[in-house]
Formats: structure tokens, sequence, C-alpha cells
């Protein structure tokens, strides 16, 4: 008995129960381990962390078996490492910080939408079906394009690598920039709006190594647009004449007139009797 008492004055009497803020702290972590995991997975940080974790298991054995000068070496050079790290994950470390600020993260925290753009939305109607005509016809003849659809993320980066066109968007416009030998035919189109505003664009490639070698620059520029922003990017291939749309960094192969239409919708941000109820629900609570 005497033992047992002996043990609980010198352990449990050390032992801290877990407040309610120390289980927050460890949900916020792991959501964060979660999605910072998420992130480097489709990204080359994903080979370098491997390769970084083949470093510390090999460093754990030489401590060991106490190899005293590889382990010397190894602290000597820590910090030197990590500035190269630094240096080596800043494509990564820009975009995770661009995604971290996007304006959709705070939309999604208000109970109201700020960014209401009327019943026509982002663009209208008329502009959805121009341009799902206009890819079904480059399809058919094989003529490939690229077609970015911007949203609320400014494209004035790449706009200065293009020419400016500001021309209503219709098929046949867009049919005859992309038309073969025309000079606007190279590089990307952006629509602002219900307006074509430049032409060949230039856009960063995306460097996801999931996705199929058989793709080419054009789906690559695609997919990497839509990595660094929150725009939706159509795609024709001058291969196979078939549609694709690249948007939040997943590529969407193979789609009909209606799907493209319906993929478009989707961004159109149109303003729906449902979202409008919701809109005015939300001044009613601020208001009370």
């Amino acid at each position: 008995m005497e033992q047992i008492r002996e043990f609980a004055d010198k352990y449990l009497t050390n032992i801290q129960f877990i407040s309610p803020m120390d289980v927050v702290e460890i949900i916020i972590i792991s959501i964060m381990v979660y999605y910072v995991m998420v992130f480097i997975k489709n990204t080359r940080a994903w080979s370098l962390l491997k390769g970084v974790f083949f470093i510390m298991v090999f460093l754990v054995i030489a401590q060991l078996l106490h190899m005293n000068t590889i382990v010397w070496i190894a602290k000597s050079a820590f910090q030197l490492a990590a500035i190269a790290l630094i240096v080596i994950l800043q494509p990564e470390l820009r975009k995770a910080l661009e995604q971290l600020g996007k304006r959709d993260f705070i939309y999604t925290i208000l109970p109201f939408d700020l960014g209401s753009k009327g019943e026509e939305g982002l663009f209208s109607d008329k502009t959805v079906r121009e341009i799902t005509k206009a890819c079904v016809e480059m399809g058919k003849v094989k003529t490939g394009a690229l077609i970015v659809v911007k949203q609320k993320d400014a494209l004035t980066e790449y706009e200065r690598t293009g020419i400016e066109v500001d021309g209503i968007v219709t098929n046949q416009l867009l049919i005859n920039i992309f038309e073969h030998n025309t000079p606007l035919h190279d590089g990307a189109v952006i629509i602002r709006g219900d307006r074509v505003s430049y032409a060949t664009c230039y856009l960063p490639l995306s460097d996801n190594m999931q996705l199929s070698k058989e793709l080419g620059t054009r789906h690559r520029a695609g997919v990497g647009i839509s990595e660094a922003t929150d725009s939706m990017t159509v795609i024709v291939s001058e291969e196979t004449g078939k549609i694709s749309v690249a948007y939040k960094g997943e590529l969407f192969r193979g789609l009909n007139a209606q799907e493209l239409e319906g993929k478009l919708r989707s961004i159109q941000n149109k303003v729906t009797e449902e979202k409008e109820r919701k809109r005015r629900k939300g001044r009613a609570g601020n208001e009370k």
C-alpha cells in the first residue's frame, strides 16, 4: 500500500489534464497538417519531402551508431539546408499564400453576398452559348483553343503578355482568333464578363505530376492558370478535338456541349431565387 502511495505521489501528481483549449489546438494543428500534405502531394515538393525524410532516417541511424563526424557535418549544414529549402520551394510557398489570400475565403464567412452581379451573373447566358458553340465547332475540325474565363481573381499579369482585343464574345470571333496561321491563334484568350479582353496570352504551366503524360502544353497551361487563380479554362485539343475544362487544379476531359455549358454556368454566379432568398435572410439577420 505504501508503494502505491509513493508511486501516486511521484507520478500521478505531475499529470496535467487536457483543457478544452488543448483540444482546439490539436484540431487546428491536425487540419493544418492535413491541408499542407494535400497541397504538396501533387507538386514537386512531395518528392523533395520524401528525400528529406530519407536523410532524417539516415541521420537517426548515424546517431544511434555513434557516427560522430556525419552527425557533426549534418548539424553544421542544417541552417544552410533550411535556407536552401525555402529557395527551392519558393513557387510552392507563393502559390500557397495566394490561395490563402483569395477573397472567396472571406466571402464564405460572411452571411451575405458582397459580390452580387445581378441576374446575369459574371457573364450572360448568351456568352455561355457562344463559348460552347465555338468550342464544339473547333472540336469538329480539330482546331486547338485555350479560353480562360475570369472570375474574381485579377488576371492582369497574364493579360500583359497578350494583345488587347476588347470585343463582344461571339462564336465567330473565337473561331477566327484560333484559326490556324492567324496572328492571334497562338496562346490563350481571356474572357472578362461578356467581352474577349485579350488574346495570345501566356499562361503558367502546371507542375502536377499526376497529369497524364499524353497531355500537351495547352492542357498543362489550362491546369496551371486554374491552380494560380479561380478562373475556369476551356481547352480544345488540336490532336483529338476533345473539349476539356480545367478548374481549381482539376482537369475534366471529354466533355460534350451540355456538360461544357453546365461547367460554365456553375461559375456564372447568377442570382437565382434561392440565392436571393438567402441574401435577404442574411441582411435581415444583420439588421436585427
